[in-house]
């Protein structure tokens, strides 16, 4: 059951709340329509997870519109993706906002308390990989998760990635990001017991093809237990690396 709507339930268990204003919480508008945008307001209630602002594209006036919707209607933490310096100054002037340049992402609020069921851990296998990595990172950390980053540790220096071994081990899900060939997702689902989430980014030179060359490296890897998301997604891992590690945490919750 979604977590919000669990919650509305609890309150009307517990008397905090009556039976109409859970109704009403329920029923109210899904969606608000503000010509440029269509902000969805039930997305918290049907995914567990509230809407999330992708900036790229977007005008800074546009951003704004959407915050002071989401904002109006009781989201306090928000998340924007690729987000540019110049969208981040103006955002900053109309709201409180924690921009992190080199991931390209805008929050607003605070960060959450992890509450995940284990620790999401993020490697990349050079530094060239961190922007990419940062982004999952964050989107992790913005969810509720508990994060340990493992940066540079790629497979042309496999002593890096051994080094980290207690940690690649004890993870409950672990992003591996890498460009170039792609090596490190194999490596890293070769030695762990949890889910691999592998990130290829368009790292590298001319016949690395701007990310296919390790996108498909990776979607042919050997190693089981390996899913591949789209080139330089560094959101959509960290979103599904907390949706997993969510997951036995959720059905206690039900039980």
């Amino acid at each position: 059951m979604n977590s919000e709507i669990k919650r509305l339930l609890e309150a009307v268990h517990s008397g905090e709340m009556s039976v109409d204003e859970a109704l009403l919480k329920i029923k109210a508008e899904p969606c608000e329509d503000i010509g440029f945008a269509k902000v969805d307001l039930h997305r918290k209630m049907r995914q567990g997870t509230a809407e999330v602002i992708y900036g790229a594209g977007k005008t800074p006036e546009q951003i704004i519109g959407i915050l002071d919707v989401m904002k109006k209607n009781g989201q306090d933490t928000v998340l924007i993706t690729r987000m540019s310096e110049e969208a981040a100054a103006a955002v900053g002037e109309r709201h409180d906002l924690t921009y992190h340049r080199l991931a390209k992402v805008g929050i607003i609020g605070q960060l959450p308390q992890p509450d995940g069921l284990g620790r999401i851990v993020v490697a990349t296998g050079g530094t060239s990989d961190i922007p990419v990595a940062e982004e999952a990172a964050l989107t992790a950390q913005i969810l509720g998760n508990e994060v340990t980053r493992l940066y540079d540790v790629g497979v042309s220096g496999l002593h890096r990635t051994l080094a980290h071994l207690d940690d690649i081990m004890s993870a409950s899900v672990i992003i591996a990001i890498a460009g170039m060939e792609g090596a490190l997702a194999s490596v890293i689902g070769g030695l762990a017991d949890c889910p691999v989430i592998a990130v290829p980014t368009s790292v590298g030179y001319g016949a690395s093809f701007h990310g296919l060359s390790a996108l498909l490296s990776m979607l042919n890897s050997c190693a089981s237990g390996v899913s591949v998301v789209n080139i330089d997604n560094g959101f959509g891992a960290g979103y599904m690396a907390s949706m997993i590690n969510h997951m036995d945490a959720r059905k206690g919750n039900e039980g």
